[in-house]
């Protein structure tokens, strides 16, 4: 029939099968994997960022590496970073960060590149986001919060504020992170532990991704967002 693709008779059978079968496997879901025209950076000092297939990120100060595309939720984002310690200028093996579902309820469509933000700290303030901070503070801290929009306000809940060693970074060795975004459920997990759940009953259901750090050295690889 015109217009309509045909699909091998032993295909339509393998579809049926499996679809009978009390065993089928489910289908697997689309994986997007960012290249190198998809980041866009706002740094505050002069920085090296390699866009290759590891991300290589050496700040002296605070850095943002933003994904373009904005994310509509249920999703998944999912990477593997290495805080450097070889003895460079900024090998401080600290702040393994990141912001996700982030919107600036300012902007047109919540668009988090309407404003021009330096790249400090501070100036994410105004965003409505998740944030986790792995190794903050010069590896001191582990933190999640949720942004409300309102600068100056950071809330942290106290058992968002995780310390001791197993919550910190180790220097040059990969760790695998997985943010999640899913309907109210909103969770972060860590070589697969999830080490923050919340229950988001205003939860925030599209918006943008970052990779984000301060005076650090990381390198970034495998980054996949798709569905939890």
């Amino acid at each position: 029939m015109a217009g309509h693709k045909r699909i091998p008779a032993l295909r339509l059978a393998a579809l049926a099968g499996c679809l009978l079968a009390a065993g089928c496997a489910p289908v697997a879901r689309p994986v997007v994997t960012p290249g190198a025209s998809d980041w866009k950076i706002e740094a505050e000092q002069a920085a090296f960022v390699s866009l290759g297939p590891v991300i290589d990120i050496e700040t002296p100060a605070g850095l943002s590496l933003w994904y373009k595309r904005e994310l509509k939720g249920p999703v998944a984002i999912e990477f593997e970073a290495l805080a450097v310690s070889e003895g460079g200028a900024n090998d401080e093996v600290s702040d393994l960060n990141a912001f996700w579902m982030a919107r600036d309820p300012r902007a047109k469509g919540g668009a988090v590149f309407a404003a021009r933000r330096s790249g400090a700290f501070a100036g994410y303030d105004d965003l409505q986001t998740y944030y986790v901070g792995i190794g903050g503070n010069r590896n001191t801290t582990t933190r999640f919060r949720r942004y409300i929009g309102e600068p100056g306000n950071r809330p942290l809940l106290p058992g968002h504020d995780l310390k001791g060693a197993e919550n910190l970074l180790v220097a040059n060795r990969w760790t695998h992170v997985r943010l999640i975004a899913d309907g109210r459920h909103i969770a972060v997990e860590r070589d697969g532990r999830r080490i923050f759940e919340l229950e988001d009953a205003q939860a925030y259901k599209r918006g943008w991704f970052a990779l984000r750090t301060t005076k650090s050295h990381l390198r970034i690889r495998n980054v996949r967002i798709g569905k939890p």
